[in-house]
């Protein structure tokens, strides 16, 4: 990839990571998580054809990125969680403040890895076979050596400068605590909820103001919105508990339609399909809503 083209690509990244910050600040939580999403889309595409992968969508294309390497197994899920949340913001129109400062943070951590070991220090695949460089001896003239390496390093450019890593550094640790408050006060504020609901349960349930997400048959459905069709992107095991550790039931062939029921208790690597007329288990990351 040219270097002009390597730099507008980080230009359009880092536009994107930054409106999803304002939108953030602006309350608008559905659009933040799908500028998060399309951030990510650019850091895959960008890695993608550095190392010369082709896949046919997102959730294979970082998939395929861990296989070869180039990216870390915690940069792999993080990837995933932005992409899940960003899919739950486009189909389900999702417009949850926690899970849009969730996508900002991690993106946020993701770019600046990115621009610092992916994007800087690997303009090629690594080679295992490659001679390993031999340390250098230090001369005497240490201060001289040091001046000349920061003059270098001036001259490459860094895509951040030192003002952008310490605005970086410090809105993440405010959006860190925001999650952390976020997380204290909401279960109080769901208990309260259920009480309320308890309390009313009678004339709530008179008008069909409350009606448990299980009964909602397909046919009541708004015809404008169509619900996810969830297929599997690679050979799926489908197990009886959600666990590696749980039987094996089956195994699925990739492009396979499956019946979705939900993720697994907040749980995103593990989703509740039908299977058998009954409730069984697959890995999150193998399957694709379209």
């Amino acid at each position: 990839m040219p270097v002009s083209d390597i730099n507008t690509s980080w230009e359009k990244i880092r536009r994107n990571v930054k409106d999803a910050e304002i939108l953030i600040g602006q309350k608008k939580y559905n659009l933040s998580m799908i500028k998060s999403r399309q951030a990510l889309e650019g850091i895959v595409l960008s890695l993608c054809d550095k190392a010369a992968i082709a896949e046919p969508d997102l959730a294979s294309s970082i998939d395929a990125l861990y296989s070869a390497r180039w990216i870390s197994k915690s940069s792999c899920e993080h990837y995933h969680k932005i992409r899940m949340l960003g899919n739950k913001a486009v189909h389900e129109g999702s417009d949850d403040a926690y899970e849009a400062n969730q996508a900002f943070h991690l993106i946020s951590q993701e770019a600046y890895t990115y621009s610092h070991e992916y994007n800087n220090s690997r303009k090629s695949r690594p080679s295992s076979a490659a001679p390993q460089p031999q340390p250098r001896r230090r001369s005497s003239s240490g201060s001289s050596g040091s001046n000349k390496s920061r003059r270098r390093r001036q001259q490459e450019g860094l895509p951040f400068t030192s003002y952008d890593i310490a605005r970086l550094v410090f809105f993440s640790l405010v959006v860190v605590l925001i999650i952390v408050l976020v997380s204290i006060f909401r279960p109080k504020e769901k208990e309260q909820e259920t009480t309320d609901s308890n309390a009313t349960f009678p004339e709530t349930t008179a008008d069909n103001s409350f009606v448990p997400e299980t009964t909602l048959a397909p046919e009541t459905m708004a015809p404008t919105t169509a619900a996810p069709v969830y297929k599997t992107n690679d050979n799926l095991n489908v197990r009886s508990q959600p666990s590696t550790d749980g039987e094996k039931l089956d195994t699925i062939p990739a492009g396979t339609v499956v019946e979705f029921v939900r993720e697994y208790e907040n749980d995103s690597e593990w989703s509740v399909i039908i299977y058998n007329n009954e409730e069984a288990y697959v890995a999150s990351r193998y399957l694709t809503a379209e």
